[in-house]
């Protein structure tokens, strides 16, 4: 038992309490991911770029590839280790823009579009490998030839269109989903790992390294880096893993990277051994439209686009016989397609997050900050829909989208490092300090080898980063000639630090979560008429994995939730109604009402009967519902309508005393009331 501004409390209170006058502001973040949660979810970014990369490696570098495989893994082992060292130098979060801000916020922004590169076009080539593993590319439209690209591009915009509406209403079981994908995706790549092993001893006597120039072997190697994508991902978790964020980040970073490079080597050998078996595609396929696969013929295309899918109907068949693989195929296929779809929502969610940040921080206009319903960035989440398709009407093949793909990657990695590495006040030891300067420099050249090899690239990036550049520029001139508004004399902020009427320990109290000028008169007329003390919660949810978790919601700058509480405060001022608003932003709206509602010892809650439609309900769950069920015995649940509920007149010395607090503003909207 404690007490908060002298009432008496339970225990429970969320954690990052604090008091601005008669306001409880409290901010949790909760770290409740386990490296059993974070392993599928890295998986999800970084394994994807197997099911792309082992076509590109085969088929631009013919029986090599396996070296070039092997270079590929021990470099993605390098830049796992210095994430190691990010990760335990921001337990906060640390990917590139949380990094470069620290030492300036220029650099940071580069790193945010560098960022904003990588992530845009890894939506777009993870569609189109989705649909590729699915096998729309040979569907027709209406007979025509050479118009299932057509097909594949309508479809990946609709895709998109539906991953927008999902992450609209915020809906917590896709990221559920998401992870069970990874687990099965994890689970069938080790069967078809296995199923593979008999061409592992063809693959090894086959391999052969070209016999090309270092300097075209290099340029070689830069055209499958694309494996790198993903690891900026566990920076970014360490803001709600479980501590020690330390530990818990090896035991994530280290697993996933052996499954992905060691299963990589053995694909890519097992793919060299099936190939090398037909002596007319020895020593490259540089020229060869089909392949003679193990007695079935394959265009190179198909091995280009989805060699996962090729091995897995060729290990199934070898073993259980031709019906067997064929439907192993599928099914592998399916469950690889969905992971590219999933890897493409985790994506358009870090251009929400990107953005968002960039607003926040002042250096895009303030607009993306604006928050929807479900805490979703609105515009952000726009503009992240739009890109990939946008993209994709231009570049809708994967050999041209690979070309875009590593120069972002690569860019904001070596900015990463390097940042931490120039960064004094992180705790690294010296030879850590120099390996992080090395790995930079290294991933530095292959960035600059992109761009100086892939010209579209190169365009691609600076035209996205001179972009932004000029979007901060002109919002900072425009920003510098506004003038301030001098703060109100009394405004929904001020109504909220006034000093509340004192409390009564020994009468009852209520708990109002609902939004709404009918619903805040209604509370303060139970309150007055039972002599109560009266609560009102206000939970800010931010559905987005911040690009800089430093920062958290502060009401300061919500205006939304200044006017829902404030309303309450001015009317509970005006009736003499003690008062205590209640400011949380929190992941889990249902959690904090029913926390709350216990901890400050509420006899009665209040809440608006939700207005959402029925399938933004059934895509997050209707709160009220959820409520009910948790509340415990003892405590009233009581829901209404936005209808008014006039008030008869304040007492004349509280009306006096009060005079121009309520009116300030304008008033919340009646149809606002589904709110918490």
């Amino acid at each position: 038992m404690f007490e908060v501004l002298g009432v008496p409390c339970g225990g429970g209170v969320s954690i990052g309490v604090r008091l601005m006058a008669g306001l409880i502001v409290s901010q949790k973040r909760p770290r409740n991911l386990t490296h059993w949660h974070a392993g599928p979810l890295l998986f999800g970014d970084w394994g994807t770029s197997r099911l792309y990369v082992l076509g590109i490696a085969a088929v631009t570098l013919g029986l090599a590839a396996p070296y070039y495989l092997v270079a590929l893994s021990v470099l993605m082992a390098v830049v796992a280790w210095a994430y190691t060292i990010v990760c335990r130098s921001f337990p906060d979060g640390g990917g590139v823009y949380s990094a470069a801000r620290q030492l300036s916020p220029f650099m940071s922004v580069i790193g945010a579009t560098l960022l904003l590169a990588d992530y845009t076009v890894t939506a777009s080539l993870s569609l189109v490998e989705a649909f590729a593993y699915f096998g729309a590319g040979d569907l027709k439209i209406f007979g025509l030839a050479g118009d299932g690209q057509v097909l594949v591009v309508a479809m990946c915009a609709v895709t998109v269109a539906v991953l927008g509406v999902i992450n609209w209403f915020g809906a917590r079981s896709a990221g559920e989903l998401a992870k069970w994908i990874a687990v099965v995706s994890i689970a069938l790549s080790a069967v078809v790992a296995v199923l593979v092993l008999p061409w592992v001893p063809d693959g090894l006597r086959a391999m052969k390294m070209d016999n090309d120039p270092w300097l075209t072997r290099w340029v070689n190697f830069t055209g499958i880096i694309l494996a790198l994508s993903g690891v900026e991902a566990v920076a970014n978790m360490t803001g709600i893993m479980k501590e020690p964020v330390e530990k818990t980040s090896k035991k994530t970073i280290w697993p996933v990277l052996g499954e992905v490079a060691i299963l990589n080597i053995v694909f890519g050998i097992a793919l060299v051994g099936l190939i090398g078996l037909n002596a007319a595609n020895l020593p490259t396929m540089k020229g060869v439209e089909e392949l003679h696969i193990a007695g079935h013929d394959y265009a190179k295309s198909e091995i280009n686009t989805h060699a996962m899918k090729v091995l897995a109907i060729e290990g199934g068949q070898r073993w259980f016989g031709e019906t067997v693989g064929f439907w192993f195929g599928k099914v592998t296929a399916v469950v690889f397609g969905l992971l590219l779809i999933s890897a493409a929502n985790t994506v358009i969610g870090g251009i929400v997050s990107v953005l968002y940040a960039l607003g926040r921080d002042d250096e895009l206009p303030k607009g993306l900050t604006k928050l929807n319903y479900s805490g979703m960035p609105k515009w952000p989440l726009i503009i992240a829909c739009v890109a990939p398709v946008l993209l994709l009407c231009f570049y809708y093949q994967l050999e041209p989208l690979s070309h875009l793909y590593a120069i972002g990657v690569t860019g904001a990695i070596a900015l990463n490092l390097s940042c931490c590495a120039l960064n004094k006040n992180l705790k690294v030891k010296l030879w850590e300090r120099w390996g992080l300067f090395a790995i930079a420099g290294l991933i530095t050249c292959v960035f600059v080898t992109i761009a100086v090899t892939k010209h579209e690239a190169a365009i691609f990036c600076g035209l996205l980063v001179l972009g932004v550049l000029t979007a901060r520029f002109i919002g900072k001139r425009l920003a510098a000639s506004e003038k301030a508004m001098p703060e109100p004399e009394r405004g929904w902020l001020a109504e909220l630090r006034h000093q509340p009427v004192a409390m009564d320990a020994g009468k009852p109290r209520i708990m109002l979560a609902a939004r709404g000028r009918w619903q805040a008169e209604f509370a303060v007329d139970m309150a007055r008429r039972r002599g109560a003390n009266l609560f009102a919660i206000y939970v800010r949810t931010l559905r987005v994995l911040d690009a800089n978790p430093n920062h958290v919601p502060r009401i300061e700058d919500d205006a939304a939730a200044q006017e829902a509480l404030g309303t309450v405060a001015a009317l509970a001022h005006q009736y003499r109604v003690p008062f205590i608003p209640i400011y949380v932003s929190s992941p889990d709206i249902v959690e904090e009402i029913l926390d709350n509602t216990v901890t400050y010892g509420c006899d009665t809650l209040i809440m608006g009967k939700t207005r959402r439609s029925m399938f933004a309900r059934k895509l997050e769950g209707d709160v009220v519902s959820r409520v009910a069920v948790g509340l415990p015995d003892g405590t009233a649940l009581i829901t209404r309508d936005a209808a008014p509920h006039p008030l008869p007149p304040p007492p004349v010395s509280a009306h006096a005393e009060g005079e121009g607090g309520e009116g300030k503003g304008k008033s919340t909207s009646a149809a606002e009331d589904h709110g918490y």
